[in-house]
């Protein structure tokens, strides 16, 4: 029995859109082939991992430890001195007034606390500063991972430290990895937004201390 005219334009319709349908997934498949990640509106990323195995993630951590050890090897010899002078002050007590020698022992005592109390002020500014390196890192790199989240369709980023349950088919880490170094290297072209701090120092348990000067 003939097909109406009805039901073959129906057919015909229902063909064309399963035709269109085929051809929307093939684009689709090669557009996620050529991002190299599956297409999600969903995306995770590790922000320590993209910290710690990013350019300027390694170059930051690498200037931390840099300064901090050089102004460790600084208060070493002020800590040397320090003492020294210490000694030689006590030394001299037979040879000076009670007076003369109290005030000298003052003096020597303030500023021994003059030093450590700028010493634990530049370790605070170090480790506020390591701290916030990983911050200045993301804000660097905002833009790199906007333009991710339109190259694979996604609509949120999540923090993978938030999220209980996930695919590894949405982690954009090494990706997200790749891209940075691409763009920015190890982030010594930003200039100062790529440094950690801005004066750092060792830490407050390595402070110069003296001894009680001798009554």
């Amino acid at each position: 029995m003939p097909l109406s005219a009805a039901r073959v334009a129906c057919r015909l319709v229902r063909g064309v859109t399963m035709a269109f349908a085929l051809v929307l997934c093939v684009v689709q498949a090669a557009q996620a082939q050529q991002v190299g990640i599956v297409q999600s509106q969903i995306l995770v990323l590790d922000p320590d991992r993209l910290f710690a195995e990013s350019q300027v993630g390694q170059r930051l951590t690498e200037q931390y430890q840099g300064e901090r050890d050089a102004l460790i090897a600084n208060n070493r010899e002020l800590e040397a001195q320090l003492r020294g002078e210490e000694q030689a002050l006590t030394a001299s007590r037979s040879t000076m007034s009670a007076t003369d020698f109290r005030a000298k022992a003052d003096a020597f005592d303030a500023r021994v606390r003059s030093i450590r109390s700028e010493n634990e002020r530049r370790a605070r500014d170090l480790e506020r500063g390591r701290e916030l390196a990983p911050l200045s890192l993301m804000r660097m790199a905002e833009p790199i991972l906007v333009q991710l989240m339109l190259d694979t369709g996604g609509q949120i980023i999540l923090d993978n430290r938030q999220v209980l349950l996930r695919a590894d088919a949405i982690d954009i880490t090494d990706l997200a990895i790749t891209r940075v170094n691409e763009a920015i290297g190890d982030g010594t072209d930003l200039g100062a937004e790529a440094a950690p701090i801005q004066d750092p120092s060792m830490s407050p348990d390595a402070a110069p201390e003296a001894g009680d000067t001798a009554d």
